[in-house]
């Protein structure tokens, strides 16, 4: 039983390391080459990701990324999040003209 749980931590923990890597930008990926961390990892699982860990994967907060082009357009940046009642302008007049009567 408890082979089968090494064996999965093991699994799980070879794959975040790939779609990790596959998921990183080129130019944030340090030391090697994207393509060649990839091939470390597929060749050599557990050495290969703890060496990814440790020596090509990004240090510090990644950046937010631009949204992929949408058939030719140019990329987007990423969604503002949703404001506030508080912070809308437009709201707070409205809701200064419905307070005042005057609809």
């Amino acid at each position: 039983m408890a082979g089968v749980l090494i064996s999965l931590a093991v699994l799980a923990f070879w794959l975040y390391s790939l779609f990790d890597v596959i998921t990183t930008p080129e130019e944030e990926t340090r030391n090697l080459p994207k393509v060649l961390w990839v091939l470390v990892i597929v060749l050599v699982p557990i050495i290969g990701s703890l060496f990814w860990l440790m020596l090509g994967r990004p240090q510090g907060p990644r950046a937010p990324r631009m949204r992929s082009p949408r058939l030719g357009g140019e990329p987007q940046p990423p969604a503002q999040p949703p404001k506030g009642p508080d912070d809308d302008p437009d709201f707070l007049k409205d809701l200064e003209r419905r307070m005042r009567g005057e609809d």
